[in-house]
């Protein structure tokens, strides 16, 4: 896993309508505001991508980074969820191995656009959103 010095950052690509809503579901529950965002497309975004070896003009995976390392696919969705109050049951789906829960999260980022759309540039966060995000 790679290390990075910013703490508790998401990596989204932000003009997926999917990846946008999860940013959105997570900027809600976060009643503790410790999750900060990026867009791939931004130029934090884009470096942090790279660092991990995410195609930012293809990205597969959303990504956080938390404790100072980056969590990919699953484990990224997972670690994020098991930190939300009223979520934190889903630290039990660590149990199913690795490889079986990296296949669901592919299906799906692999259909995003054509299941849920594309927006044509990144989505605007609201005012109090605005404050956590780093571009």
């Amino acid at each position: 896993m790679t290390q990075w010095p910013d703490d508790d950052v998401i990596l989204y690509d932000g003009v997926c309508v999917f990846c946008s809503r999860w940013v959105r579901f997570v900027s809600k529950r976060d009643v503790e505001r410790r999750f900060r965002f990026t867009a791939i497309q931004s130029p934090y975004g884009t470096r942090l991508a790279q660092a991990f070896g995410i195609d930012p003009n293809d990205p597969d995976t959303n990504a956080v980074v938390h404790g100072g390392v980056a969590y990919l696919r699953s484990d990224a969705a997972l670690t994020v969820l098991g930190m939300l109050p009223g979520w934190r049951w889903t630290r039990a789906l660590f149990a199913v191995p690795k490889p079986l829960r990296d296949a669901v999260y592919s299906l799906v980022a692999r259909n995003r656009y054509r299941i849920f759309g594309k927006y044509e540039e990144c989505f605007a966060p609201d005012a109090e959103m605005r404050a956590r995000v780093m571009e």
